[in-house]
C-alpha cells in the first residue's frame, strides 16, 4: 500500500503523526481487494506482521466531530468487499475525553459505515492521541485522496481550519499539498447561495462550472440553466461575462456630469496599471476627493497576485 506524500511546512504535531507508518496508512488510498484468483501465501512464506494489530468493538467507536464529509453514499461496493475480505485499511480514533471505553474517528468513518452494514463485531484501529485541529487536518487529508469528497465539503473544511485554528490559506496549502490558488477558488464557492451548493453536493454541478457562477447576477437561475442545457464551464465563464456586462451598462452613472478625464486621473490611471499590470478605470464621485477605482481582473488567479501585491509588507 502505499502513503501519502507528506505535505509540506506542517506543523510539529502533525508532522510527526503522518511520520507514524501506522497513522500515515490509515489515510492512505484505499487498498485493493485481493484478485479472487490468487491464493494467499502459505504461512511459512507468508511475512510476519511487526506486531498485531489493535481491534475495538464497533460500538466503542463513533462518528468524528471533525470529519469534513458531510455526505456517505454509494457505499455498496465499499460494504460487499468488507463482507467478503474485512477491513483491509485500518480506521484512525483517539480517546473520547472523560469517557470509557469510548474512541472518536479521526479517518476511516466511511470504512466503520461499511462495516456496521457488514454487520462486523471488531475492526481494526491505530489508537492515537491528538487535538481537534490534527484531526480536522488528517480527516482532509485522508478525504482529498477519495474522488467521491464534494468540493463544498472541502471548502468547509478549509474554512474550519481558517476560523477555527485561524489558519492561512498559504498554510492550509501547505497541510494538504494543494495550491494556494485552489484553496481560494475552493473557499469561495462557499459564497453562492445553499441551494446551488446542494447542486455541487448532487454533482449536478462541476466545481469548474460553480466557480464561473461566482458574482454572477441571480446564480441559481443560471445554474438551473447549466444543468437543462448542458453548459460547460467555458460556456457559463462567457455568460457570466455577459450578464456582468449587463448589469454594469444599466447602472446609473456615479458622477452624472460627463465631460473627460483630467491629465492627472489619466496619469494616476497609468501609474496603477504599471504597477499591477491591469486595466484601471478611476472615476471622481460627487464632491471632494471620494473616487471608485475598478480593476479588470481576468480570473482567480490574477486575483490571487494582485491581493498579494496590495498585502504585501
Amino acid at each position: 500500500m502505499s502513503l501519502p506524500p507528506k505535505p509540506r511546512g506542517l506543523g510539529r504535531g502533525l508532522s510527526a503523526l503522518l511520520g507514524d507508518d501506522e497513522v500515515a496508512a490509515t489515510v492512505a488510498p484505499a487498498p485493493a481487494p485481493p484478485p479472487p484468483s490468487v491464493e494467499p501465501p502459505a504461512a511459512a512464506t507468508r511475512p510476519a506482521p511487526a506486531r498485531a494489530p489493535l481491534t475495538l468493538p464497533i460500538g466503542q467507536l463513533k462518528a468524528g466531530r471533525m470529519q469534513p464529509r458531510t455526505t456517505f453514499e454509494d457505499m455498496d461496493a465499499l460494504v460487499e468487499s468488507v463482507k467478503e475480505f474485512g477491513l483491509l485499511q485500518p480506521i484512525l480514533v483517539r480517546p473520547v475525553a472523560g469517557q470509557a471505553d469510548a474512541y472518536e474517528i479521526v479517518a476511516g468513518e466511511r470504512r466503520w459505515r461499511a462495516a456496521q452494514k457488514a454487520q462486523l463485531h471488531e475492526v481494526p484501529v491505530v489508537l492515537r492521541n491528538m487535538g481537534d485541529q490534527d484531526a480536522l487536518q488528517l480527516g482532509l487529508i485522508e478525504n482529498l485522496q477519495r474522488s467521491d469528497l464534494t468540493a463544498i465539503d472541502e471548502a468547509l473544511g478549509y474554512r474550519r481550519l481558517s476560523d477555527e485554528f485561524k489558519q492561512t490559506q498559504e498554510d492550509i496549502s501547505k497541510t494538504v499539498g494543494k495550491s494556494r490558488p485552489h484553496v481560494a477558488n475552493t473557499v469561495r464557492l462557499l459564497d453562492l447561495p445553499g441551494a446551488v451548493q446542494d447542486m455541487i453536493r448532487r454533482g449536478d454541478l462541476s466545481a469548474g462550472q460553480a466557480r464561473a457562477l461566482i458574482g454572477v447576477p441571480d446564480p441559481l437561475v443560471v445554474a438551473q440553466r447549466a444543468i437543462d442545457e448542458k453548459l460547460t464551464a467555458r460556456d457559463l465563464e462567457r455568460l457570466g461575462g455577459e450578464l456582468k456586462s449587463k448589469t454594469k451598462n444599466a447602472r446609473p452613472k456615479a458622477n452624472g456630469g460627463g465631460g473627460g478625464k483630467s491629465a492627472d486621473t489619466k496619469a494616476l490611471e497609468k501609474r496603477i496599471e504599471e504597477a499591477l499590470g491591469l486595466k484601471a478605470d478611476l472615476k471622481l464621485r460627487g464632491l471632494g476627493e471620494q473616487s471608485l477605482l475598478t480593476l479588470e481582473i481576468r480570473d482567480f488567479d490574477q486575483l490571487d497576485t494582485v491581493v498579494e501585491r496590495l498585502t504585501r509588507r
